[in-house]
């Protein structure tokens, strides 16, 4: 068959599968997760040994819901108490495996269901397998009695559904009572699904009910995608002193099983649809998987770009009132007016900036004093302005965030208050401002100690045309309305035309666009940190975006190699004959073209279910 060049593939899809990380609880994660989880036990379990082993004997396990009379018809079937059915629900046992003794090695290792223990006793531990030797069994045949599918015990559930999924044979038991239930029809979906070679066994059918409750369970099972499977009907009967069956209620399965057993090319058959189908699956479960890994790294991106977003929301906030006018109002504004004088102080200027040369040069002495009250006052509203920002950027994250179920879970793992900004942030506000005004004040020295008109300069003084350098970068863009642009406009205009009468129209611009070039920065600056508390709860998120693509490529080896083998799929397994004369207390397979017409059940046959506990 190859399987060597196949097995490769399998064991990198294997890899792929079992390193998938899908930390946030996405809608689709829990089942992404189980899903990876399931390829890979269904790889360990019965893939990979059973492409390694293909000569194996077939392993029919035998499964289905709880009192469905399970482990009666594998006792029934051998003639024989070898599995010990569960009176007290839920029962907690080991599952047990029938194999003829000629058979012993291939079950004594872990080369088959390597997860389990060995034991030849019954023990009350699900994780053991119990592995009986029967030498009527037919050689080349296992069975293997497994949990309940519905079983209350989680664990049960579980180990029920890696034993079918390592069977090379589903022999899935209802009851005539149950065959409608939502849980055994999702085991026989998957199964339908994977194309896995599947028997249903209908116990317990009322005898007035035998011709109509299997042609109906039969026209579900072909409208689900299991037309061609074979189904058996078993009649409620007595049992003897152990518990077992009629020989006549269970010969048919009997024969059926063994004949297949003695038929070493349809065993082969049934082996290599069922892993074919199995293959299959597992790769298509790698892209479905792989979306849920492009859905975390989908959500991280979101989450990080609404981070950006309100962090540069910020930035650009604080760019913005920076220039137009914002600040030159309040305490600002006050302060500049003490600074500059009254109106007579613009009519001054208006007149000749010499004369306001002299007129200030005669007034001051030294440093002026209110120059220091300016620039105490820009540094507050500064301040103000930039802590609100950096808390309304907070904020918005956190709304954002919130409002993603992966935000949320972010949001709740953080150690950080991420709901507010730092408590560092108003410290490193003020620091951040404090040193763009001390770079503002170096800036005007260095180009004032450049200058012929140094008695201008001198006049007003480091801190005087620092602030007036200041007033001008807060007024650009020309934002000012109303009464505010007859007032503080007419003081940015007089901080330009002073700037200007000392440094030149061309170095003021200059001047003017280097120190909001400054603000600008260190504003961006101290947002970045804030933004990295939020961009680092993110990267603390073990998502994998690369193992997406990691999947994909595994999936489409597996199918590549899948495809160049062409693994012969079996025709239909080996079926008996049966069809409505068959005796009301003997066993039958149902003839796949018998089918009933929609609509209900004879209605005695109705009733008698329905009085079945």
């Amino acid at each position: 068959m190859g399987a060597e060049l196949l097995a490769p593939s399998l064991t990198a899809l294997r890899e792929a599968l079992s390193a998938v990380r899908l930390p946030l609880d996405l809608p689709d994660a829990a089942a992404a997760r189980e899903r990876a989880r399931r390829a890979v036990a269904q790889l360990d379990d019965y893939v990979l040994p059973r492409l390694d082993r293909l000569d194996a004997p077939l392993l029919a396990v035998i499964g289905g819901s709880t009192g469905a009379g399970k482990s009666t018809l594998v006792n029934s079937l051998l003639g024989r108490v070898v599995t010990a059915p569960g009176v007290i629900r839920p029962t907690t046992r080991s599952p047990v495996l029938v194999h003829h003794p000629d058979d012993a090695a291939w079950f004594a290792s872990d080369a088959i269901l390597p997860g389990l223990a060995r034991s030849r006793g019954q023990v009350a531990d699900a994780r053991t397998l119990q592995v009986v030797p029967e030498p009527t069994l037919p050689a080349g045949l296992a069975v293997l009695d497994a949990p309940d599918v519905d079983s209350v015990v989680a664990e049960n559930r579980a180990l029920a559904a890696q034993l079918l999924a390592a069977a090379d044979l589903w022999l899935f038991v209802t009851t005539a009572a149950r065959y409608a239930d939502a849980v055994p029809w999702d085991y026989l979906r998957s199964a339908a699904e994977r194309h896995a070679v599947v028997a249903v066994v209908l116990d317990r059918v009322p005898p007035a009910a035998m011709d109509e409750v299997p042609a109906h369970l039969g026209q579900m099972m072909g409208q689900r995608g299991l037309g061609r499977s074979p189904l058996f009907a078993v009649p409620e009967t007595e049992v003897d002193a152990d518990g077992l069956l009629p020989d006549a209620a269970v010969a048919p399965i009997r024969d059926w099983l063994g004949a297949l057993a003695a038929d070493a090319v349809a065993r082969k058959q049934v082996v290599l649809q069922t892993l074919d189908g199995a293959i299959g699956a597992l790769a298509g479960d790698a892209p479905v998987v792989a979306a849920a890994v492009r859905a975390q790294a989908d959500s991280l991106n979101t989450l990080r770009a609404d981070a950006e977003k309100s962090f540069a929301e910020a930035v650009r906030s604080i760019g913005v009132q920076t220039a137009d006018g914002t600040l030159l109002r309040g305490e600002v504004l006050a302060r500049w007016h003490d600074f500059v004088g009254t109106g007579e102080f613009f009519r001054a200027v208006e007149q000749k900036i010499g004369w306001l040369r002299d007129r200030v040069v005669a007034a001051v002495k030294g440093e002026p004093r209110q120059a220091l009250d300016v620039k105490v006052a820009v540094e507050s509203g500064l301040e103000v302005l930039i802590r609100e920002e950096g808390e309304a950027a907070a904020r918005r994250v956190e709304s954002a965030w919130q409002a993603h179920p992966a935000g949320r879970e972010v949001f709740a793992a953080a150690d950080d208050e991420l709901g507010r900004a730092s408590r560092d942030y108003a410290t490193g506000a003020s620091r951040a401002i404090r040193d763009w005004q001390g770079d503002v004040l170096d800036l005007v020295a260095r180009e004032g100690a450049a200058k012929k008109s140094t008695a201008r300069f001198w006049a007003l003084g480091v801190n005087g045309v620092g602030v007036a350098l200041m007033i001008l970068v807060f007024s650009q863009t020309g934002g000012l309305i109303g009464a505010e642009l007859g007032v503080a406009g007419g003081t940015a205009v007089l901080a330009q035309r002073v700037l200007e009468a000392i440094f030149g129209e061309d170095a003021v611009r200059r001047l003017a666009r280097q120190a909001k070039n400054d603000l600008d920065a260190r504003v961006e600056a101290l947002l970045a940190v804030e933004l990295s508390r939020y961009l680092s709860a993110l990267d603390a998120v073990d998502a994998r975006p690369e193992q997406a693509d990691a999947l994909v490529a595994a999936a489409e080896a597996v199918q590549l190699a899948r495809g160049d083998l062409a693994l012969p799929v079996a025709a239909d397994p080996p079926a008996l004959e049966g069809g409505a004369g068959t005796p009301a207390l003997e066993g039958r397979v149902l003839d796949p073209g018998e089918r009933l017409d929609p609509g209900e059940l004879d209605p005695k046959a109705q009733r008698d279910l329905e009085e079945r506990p």
